[in-house]
Order: C-alpha cells, then sequence, then structure tokens
C-alpha cells in the first residue's frame, strides 16, 4: 500500500527554487538535513531559521547561529558585513515562516507514508502521544514534539523527516484558516478529531464555528479518507461526511470503537475496549477516564494499519506517565499534587477535577485561574464551571484571578458552603496561604490558562514540600 521514501536531499539549489529565495552568499550545492529556529538549542551542521516574533526578530541571530555549527541560514532579512558571513550559506527569502511551510508541503509530496493528524479542542497531544505509542509496536514512527501544532511547529516536524514509516502530527488553531494551511501542507492520510469545546470561543464565536474550523482538516484529505471522531461529542456525533469514511470513537455503545468498565486507582486507568466482536483489556499507566476514552483513536488506527491486539495493547500501556501535560508530583507527608497548569477550557477543566477526585487522598482540593480567550463568554463559562457537581466534592476550592470570582458565584449557588472558598488578586498571595493550609495526605489540582503563570506557584510549592 505505501512505499518508503527515504530522506529527501535539498540542496541551497532546490530551497532557493521551492522558496522563491535568492542566495546572498555561499553555496548552492550544499545539502542541508536540519532545520531549526533557536539558536540555543542548533547543533553543528543545522540550518537556521530566522523567525520574526511578536518581541523579537530571529533574523538578527544569524551570526549566533553560525558561532554554534550552523551552516546556512534561511532569513528574511539580513543586517550585517561581509567579512561576517564567511564560511556560511544565506539564503534570503520574502517570509521565513512561509519558506518553512513551502518545504515541508514539498518533503510530504513526495512521500508515500501514512499521515495522522489530530485536532481538537481537548486532548490533541495526549491523543497524539497514544497514538504513537501503539505505532511505535510496529512502525518506526515522526510525531510532533509536545504541542508543536501549529504555523511553525508542525512544517519544521516534517521537515525532521528521515527515514519513518509513519507520521502522527497534531494541528493547533485559534482561528479559522489555520487548520487550512496545516492540512493542505501535511495532507493527512487519516484525521482525528477529539471534541469540539469552547477553546478559543471568544475569537470564533460559537462552538459550532469551533467545528467549522476543526473540519477544515478535510480540505487537505483525500475523499474516502478515514476520520476518526469522538461520538461522545454532540457536535461530532451530528456528522453526516458521505464522502469520508467516518470511524466513531467513545463510551457510547453505538461506537464503531467503545470503551467500557473504566476503573481509575493507584496511578492506573483500568477499562475495555470492545470492536468489531473483540476486545481489549488494557491497563493505562496514565489516571484518567478521558485518556481511556482518547486512547480509542490510538486502537482504530492501530488495527488500520494492521497491528494485532497484542501489539496494540503493549503499546498502550508502554506509553510514558510523562507523555501528557497532566503531572502528577508525589511530595513528602504523602502530598500529591496534579499539576495540569500547561493550558485550560471548560471541558479541560471538568476531565482535570475528574482525576483530581479519582485519587486517594484526605483532602481533594482545587486550585483554579482564569480561563482566557473567552471574551463575551467568560462570566458564563467560569459561571458554569463553579456549578459543576465535581465541585460540590472538594473539601476546599481556591481561585485565583480576575474571572474566577464568577466560579465562586456559581459554586455558592449551587451550595457549596462559602467557607471553604478561597479567593485571591495574584498568585504570591494564593501561595501563602497555600503554604500554610496544605496538610498531610492532600491531593491538589492546579489548573489554569497558560498566561496565568500557575506553573511558578507548583515550582515553589514543590521545592517546600519536597524538603
Amino acid at each position: 500500500m505505501y512505499r518508503e521514501v527515504k530522506k529527501l536531499k535539498l540542496s541551497v539549489n532546490k530551497i532557493l527554487e521551492i522558496c522563491h529565495g535568492s542566495l546572498l552568499c555561499g553555496d548552492r550545492n550544499l545539502v542541508l538535513n536540519k532545520f531549526s529556529k533557536d539558536t540555543r538549542t542548533i547543533k553543528y551542521g543545522d540550518c537556521y531559521i530566522g523567525i520574526k516574533g511578536e518581541n523579537f526578530d530571529g533574523n538578527t541571530f544569524w551570526h549566533d547561529a553560525v558561532l554554534k555549527g550552523a551552516k546556512a541560514c534561511i532569513l528574511d532579512s539580513f543586517t550585517g558585513r561581509l567579512e561576517d558571513k564567511e564560511d556560511i550559506t544565506i539564503i534570503l527569502v520574502e517570509d521565513s515562516v512561509k519558506a518553512i511551510q513551502l518545504l515541508a508541503g514539498y518533503v510530504r509530496s513526495a512521500l508515500n507514508i501514512p499521515v495522522i493528524a489530530v485536532t481538537g479542542s481537548v486532548g490533541k497531544t495526549s491523543t497524539k502521544d497514544l497514538i504513537a505509542s501503539v505505532l511505535q509496536e510496529k512502525y518506526k514512527v515522526l510525531k510532533s514534539p509536545g504541542n508543536l501544532n501549529g504555523q511553525i511547529g508542525l512544517p519544521l516536524n516534517i521537515l525532521e523527516y528521515h527515514d519513518e514509516e509513519v507520521m502522527v502530527l497534531e494541528m493547533g488553531m485559534n482561528d479559522f484558516g489555520q487548520i487550512k494551511a496545516l492540512t493542505n501542507i501535511a495532507k493527512p492520510t487519516i484525521g482525528v478529531i477529539t471534541n469540539i469545546g469552547t477553546a478559543h470561543i471568544g475569537i470564533l464565536g460559537s462552538k459550532e464555528n469551533i467545528l467549522n474550523a476543526k473540519l477544515e482538516i478535510l480540505e487537505g484529505m483525500e475523499k474516502g479518507s478515514p476520520l476518526l471522531i469522538n461520538y461522545d461529542d454532540a457536535l461530532l456525533k451530528k456528522l453526516d461526511l458521505p464522502e469520508y469514511s467516518l470511524i466513531t470513537c467513545g463510551s457510547d455503545l453505538t461506537s464503531m470503537y467503545n470503551v467500557k468498565n473504566i476503573e481509575v486507582e493507584d496511578g492506573i486507568t483500568k477499562y475495555l475496549v470492545c470492536y468489531n466482536d473483540t476486545s481489549i483489556e488494557i491497563n493505562l499507566p496514565i489516571m484518567g477516564e478521558v485518556f481511556a476514552k482518547n486512547s480509542l483513536f490510538a486502537v482504530a488506527i492501530g488495527q488500520m494499519l494492521g497491528l494485532s491486539k497484542e501489539e496494540i495493547k503493549k503499546g498502550l500501556e508502554n506509553i510514558s506517565k510523562e507523555e501528557n501535560h497532566l503531572k502528577i508530583i508525589t511530595l513528602s507527608k504523602k502530598i500529591t499534587f496534579i499539576d495540569d497548569t500547561y493550558n485550560s477550557n471548560y471541558e479541560a477543566v471538568v476531565s482535570a477535577l475528574k482525576t483530581l477526585l479519582s485519587y486517594n487522598g484526605k483532602r481533594h482540593i482545587a486550585v483554579l485561574g482564569d480561563i482566557l480567550e473567552l471574551e463575551e463568554y467568560a462570566k458564563d463559562i467560569h459561571e458554569q464551571i463553579g456549578s459543576l457537581k465535581e465541585i460540590l466534592k472538594l473539601d476546599a476550592l481556591f481561585l485565583c484571578g480576575n474571572l474566577v470570582s464568577n466560579v465562586r458565584d456559581g459554586a455558592v449557588k449551587q451550595g457549596y458552603a462559602k467557607e471553604k472558598i478561597y479567593l485571591f488578586s495574584n498568585i504570591e498571595e494564593l501561595e501563602k496561604k497555600l503554604e500554610v493550609f496544605i496538610k498531610e495526605g492532600d491531593v491538589l489540582l492546579f489548573k489554569a490558562s497558560h498566561a496565568m503563570n500557575f506553573q511558578k506557584i507548583t515550582k515553589q510549592l514543590e521545592e517546600v514540600y519536597r524538603m
């Protein structure tokens, strides 16, 4: 079905042709294999990409890259002297980001391998990692590192291709047209949509618009290609896409791949995956029912690509506990931190609270911060979080930010005791209170949008309770 294609040799001449660039200086016949936009991690022989950011201009660091061993640079502006450019090849392009997208599209067009693309409001990274962990039992896999899923990260990931047999890529967005751009570079053979949530609803205006933005993934896929969807999601469940092969996954028993009997305890999620009159018992070394549900995508894709039940089971049970944003930190006096401070939205908070309550502990405490990018929906969504049944089971609720007073209001309306709620305007005050509040056996969840800087709190408290 697929043929293996080795790493393409991208000569400077070929890059100039693809990117419509010009050679400022250097060797036209030089072959480039590795690309990097970060002078801090660049290695000898790499090609440095200078990219303009909001607060810096990467083009100005080209000489730092050269000193660290870069043998070529792709820049969209240049400042320097002729004598600075000895033994370096410099390619000038109109737009560095567009250039790497064009290069990635060229590499992808030459490959005839399965390319799995994962998008959705929540769970993209964990789903990508679960899929890759399964497929690694049979294939050499190239996957997106961390959450590098945007207009720069995804193309750079494709440019890492060497001789892998499968790609597993993550696609993120916060506005219309962004998934379209990524899918037209990656040309997925299999698509996955994990769910449709409220992330970026302040920009896109409605969950229906978010759905439409996620469905842009189809624009880079051939008709008839498999699209895997979460059948527990109300909007995805309504999809009618006769031109594609729709594969349904979820706890809904009418799903083609469904999960039953989920039990979460002692760092393990145990469950049964059922499909095609068969089943697999899984002991996933990550706690949380959301991971059990996301693993269905990995099971389905593993089966599509010819893995046995035993290989699928082994791939899931071998996944690293570090392969997700949620970090479990065990400290002295049996204190446990659930550090989920990477980012936040309504659906992610619900999932994180369920994980918190699944842990054995003397007290269950949630430390929540603002969810950003909600615009006019902010008040309502924060109140909805306060109204969750999981909130009512907490022993204490710590809130920090400008919006979380609405969480307090929602909780009080549902009968949650005011004296269990602690509200702070800054993380310094929050941290001081937590230092004297935390007791032996407590389990704490930390959850907020990344810009709230909650990772600073967890890091400092971790130092206190490791002593």
